[in-house]
C-alpha cells in the first residue's frame, strides 16, 4: 500500500505533505512599516466611527462600542508587518465585545464605519507566513461564528459576513500569488542577463587580451632576435603600439558592458557587421576576412551574434592553435541561412567538440559554450573541431530572414 509520505512526482521526487509545505510557507518579502496613507485611513475610520456613535440609538454601549472600534483601527497600520498580531488583536477585541452582549442579554450591533478592519484578514493571507495563517484562520471564523450568535442578523446577514470575510482572503492571496509570480520572472530575468553579460565580457575582454599577449610575446620575440639593431627596435616598438591600441578596445568594451550593467533599463549590446573589421590583424598569426558583399542586411540580434562568435573564435585559435600561419574569417549568405567559417591552420588542444547534438567537454572553458548559446538562441547551429589533417574549424549556421532578391529567386523556381 502506497502511503502519501512515498508519492512520488512524474520526476521522481518526493510528494511534499500540504499541511507540512504550508508550515514551511515564509512570509511573503516586501512588507512596508506604517505609512502615511495607513494614518490617513484610520483618522478617517475614527472619524467615521466617532460620528456613528453620536448619531445611533441603537447601540446598547455606545462608548464601549467606539473604544473597541478605535483599538480595532490603532492596530491596521502594522497589519503588512505583523499580520498575525493584528487579526488576534482585531478578532480579540471583537469576540470579548461580542461575549459581553451575549452575557448581558442583548443582541451585538456593529459599527459599519469600522468595516475597514476587513485589512487584517487580507493582510494575513496576503504578507502572512505559513504558520501565521494556520494559526489565524481558526482566530478568524471562531471571532466571526461568536459575532453570528451574539448579532441580531439573520441568516442572509451571516451568509453576507461569511462571503465577504472569504472573499477579502481570497484576494490577498491572489495578490500573493501574483507577487510571487511577478518576482520570479524579474529573478528569471536578471539569470538571463547575468548569463548574456557573462558571454560578453568572455567574447570582448578575452579576445582582446588574447591579441595583447600575442602582441607582446612577439615584441619580445622580436626585441631578442634583433636586440640592438633598428629593425628589432622599430618592430618592438610597433609590438607595443599595437598592444596599446588592443587594450584601449578592451577598456571600451568594459565601458559598455559597465553602462549596460548601470542603466536603469534593459539595454541589449549590439554590434554591427563592421566590427567584424577589427578581427584583420597582420599577425601572427595573421587574421584574414573574407565577407560577401550580400550580406547585410541583417537583423541586430544575427549581427551581433556574428561578431561574438567571429571574436571568441579568433581568441581560441589565438591562444591554442600551435604553430598556426593564419586565421581565416569566412562570412557568407545562402537561402535563408548566415554561414560562418574561422579556420586555422594550427596544432590544436586535444579536447574537440562537433556538434550540433554534441554538448562541450568539461575542460573546454566557457568559449565553445558561450559560441554554441549564441547561435541556439537564434535557432541556428554550431559545430567546432580538429579538421582531418591539420587546424582547426569554428563553422556557425544562422538563420536569417530572405532577402528579396532571394525570394524573387524562390518564386521564379
Amino acid at each position: 500500500m502506497t502511503t502519501i509520505a512515498g508519492m512520488r512526482t512524474a520526476d521522481g521526487q518526493a510528494l511534499r505533505r500540504p499541511f507540512g509545505a504550508a508550515l514551511r510557507r515564509t512570509a511573503a518579502p516586501g512588507a512596508t512599516a506604517p505609512a502615511r496613507r495607513d494614518w490617513i485611513i484610520v483618522g478617517a475610520a475614527g472619524a467615521g466611527v466617532v460620528v456613528e456613535t453620536a448619531l445611533r440609538q441603537d447601540l446598547a454601549w455606545p462608548v464601549a462600542s467606539a473604544l473597541a472600534a478605535l483599538a480595532v483601527l490603532a492596530a491596521l497600520p502594522w497589519r503588512r508587518v505583523r499580520p498575525f498580531a493584528v487579526v488576534a488583536w482585531t478578532f480579540g477585541i471583537g469576540a470579548a465585545h461580542d461575549l459581553a452582549d451575549i452575557v448581558a442579554g442583548h443582541g451585538s450591533t456593529g459599527l459599519y464605519s469600522a468595516a475597514v478592519a476587513v485589512l487584517a484578514p487580507y493582510a494575513l493571507f496576503r504578507w502572512g507566513s505559513g504558520r501565521a495563517i494556520l494559526a489565524g484562520g481558526p482566530l478568524i471564523a471562531g471571532g466571526f461564528a461568536l459575532s453570528v450568535v451574539a448579532g441580531v442578523g439573520g441568516v442572509d446577514d451571516a451568509i453576507g459576513g461569511a462571503t465577504v470575510i472569504v472573499l477579502v482572503a481570497l484576494i490577498g492571496e491572489v495578490a500573493r500569488q501574483r507577487s510571487t509570480a511577478r518576482a520570479r520572472e524579474l529573478d528569471r530575468v536578471r539569470a538571463r542577463e547575468r548569463e548574456a553579460v557573462a558571454r560578453d565580457l568572455h567574447d570582448t575582454v578575452a579576445h582582446h587580451l588574447s591579441a595583447v599577449a600575442v602582441r607582446a610575446q612577439a615584441g619580445q620575440v622580436s626585441a631578442a632576435a634583433e636586440s640592438g639593431g633598428a629593425d628589432g627596435h622599430a618592430a618592438a616598438v610597433e609590438a607595443l603600439r599595437l598592444v596599446e591600441a588592443e587594450a584601449r578596445r578592451a577598456l571600451a568594451e568594459m565601458r559598455s558592458l559597465v553602462g549596460v550593467l548601470r542603466s536603469e533599463t534593459p539595454q541589449e549590446l549590439t554590434r554591427g557587421l563592421d566590427r567584424l573589421q577589427d578581427l584583420a590583424d597582420p599577425g601572427p598569426p595573421p587574421v584574414r576576412l573574407d565577407v560577401a558583399d550580400d550580406v547585410e542586411p541583417l537583423p541586430a540580434a544575427t549581427s551581433t551574434a556574428v561578431v561574438r562568435i567571429a571574436q571568441e573564435a579568433v581568441a581560441n585559435a589565438r591562444r591554442h592553435a600551435r604553430g598556426a600561419t593564419g586565421i581565416a574569417v569566412t562570412l557568407k549568405r545562402r537561402e535563408g541561412a548566415l554561414d560562418l567559417v574561422v579556420h586555422d591552420d594550427g596544432t590544436s588542444a586535444p579536447h574537440a567538440w562537433r556538434g550540433p547534438g554534441h554538448e562541450p567537454s568539461s575542460d573546454a572553458g566557457f568559449g565553445l559554450t558561450g559560441m554554441n548559446e549564441r547561435a541556439r538562441a537564434l535557432g541556428g547551429t554550431l559545430a567546432a573541431g580538429p579538421d582531418d589533417v591539420r587546424g582547426w574549424t569554428v563553422h556557425a549556421v544562422l538563420p536569417v530572414p530572405a532577402t528579396p532578391h532571394e525570394s524573387r529567386g524562390t518564386e521564379a523556381r
